[in-house]
């Protein structure tokens, strides 16, 4: 799912740095899912240099290591992007010997629906979709149908996500968001197009700073973005939407074309092991899957409403499920007419 800054600063910078000796690890992950001194401190135990790299969205991602030589061994994709990597012979299995850290993670992520045993991948972060606004808002928005309000035109902003967009207007329509049969996907195609006459521009993670001075007065967004707005704009509110809102997960795995299999897996359990989940947590306010992370926070962050609603408001939220190919296709067609429209 693009949650998501370009490179990351010093660990990006050093990854490039042709002066370095010794075993390298290359990492590409979403944008602001590490905390400052994850990879330095990493790389201070290991003896390990990580070339970190980040990217914003799943297709971007994907694009980069279809082809089997990307270069890089432990990526991050959305849940529902396992099942294709597995198809494509894109994922190397895991060696459960070699995470010692496993158990840390809640027992609901220890046999994920997309990945029962865990075979490929090892969930570290999820998180949901909805609406950050500003208080200049009066009603608040509350449903996704709030977001078809002529009151926002050129101050709105919808995510640079197929599925999300196309999820957004299928809840608005009562539908699932994994509708796969044409003439429900081309209604919310029609709610898409009709919409866009309102949208300033499709965005991820690049809209914080415009909510942040006010410039956009309401965005659909991932809640771990939404919540870093919060924390520099302590006046924007967020509210997931009545209707429904898609959740989703993004996991660790190691590419099959990796020659570094024994540190991929070394670094992985370091991200499992609990003081270093909790302290990424605390510095990018994000939703970790690790249970025993999640026990180290302060309540003032686990109880945040964005990033950890409460069961009534979760059980409104639906997975996002793997799509078949041909309607795969389908939807990446529908969303291409979107942008051209």
């Amino acid at each position: 799912m693009n949650r998501r800054l370009f490179l990351m600063g010093v660990a990006g910078a050093a990854g490039c740095s042709p002066a370095r000796r010794g075993p390298r690890l290359n990492v590409f992950n979403w944008s602001n899912y590490v905390a400052e001194e994850t990879i330095p401190r990493f790389e201070r135990e290991s003896g390990v240099h990580v070339r970190y790299g980040v990217f914003e969205s799943n297709e971007e991602m994907l694009a980069r290591v279809l082809s089997g030589n990307s270069g890089w061994d432990v990526v991050f994709p959305s849940h529902y992007y396992i099942q294709p990597m597995i198809e494509n012979g894109l994922l190397l299995p895991l060696e459960h010997g070699s995470l010692p850290h496993l158990n840390a993670l809640e027992p609901r992520f220890r046999n994920a629906p997309w990945d029962p045993t865990l075979q490929y991948c090892v969930p570290y972060m999820w998180g949901a979709s909805g609406i950050l606004y500003s208080p200049k808002l009066s009603p608040a928005p509350k449903a996704w149908a709030d977001l078809w309000d002529d009151r926002l035109r050129g101050r709105l902003t919808m995510l640079d996500d197929p599925a999300e967009v196309l999820g957004a207007c299928l809840k608005k329509l009562g539908h699932s968001l994994n509708a796969t049969e044409e003439p429900v996907l081309r209604q919310a195609q029609a709610e898409a197009i009709r919409q866009k006459p309102l949208i300033q521009a499709y965005l991820n993670a690049e809209v914080r700073d415009q909510m942040v001075a006010g410039d956009v007065l309401a965005s659909q967004l991932w809640a771990t973005t939404a919540q870093q707005a919060i924390d520099e704009a302590e006046q924007l509110r967020f509210v997931y939407p009545s209707e429904g809102f898609a959740v989703y997960a993004d996991c660790a795995v190691i590419l099959r074309e990796s020659r570094r299999i024994e540190l991929a897996h070394r670094f992985i359990d370091y991200l499992l092991r609990p003081e270093v989940a909790a302290e990424i947590v605390k510095e990018s306010r994000t939703a970790t899957a690790n249970g025993a992370a999640l026990q180290l926070l302060p309540p003032e962050i686990s109880h945040l409403p964005a990033l950890y609603p409460d069961a009534e408001t979760l059980s409104r939220g639906e997975w996002f499920a793997t799509m078949p190919a041909e309607a795969q296709r389908l939807r990446d067609r529908i969303w291409t007419e979107i942008k051209s429209a």
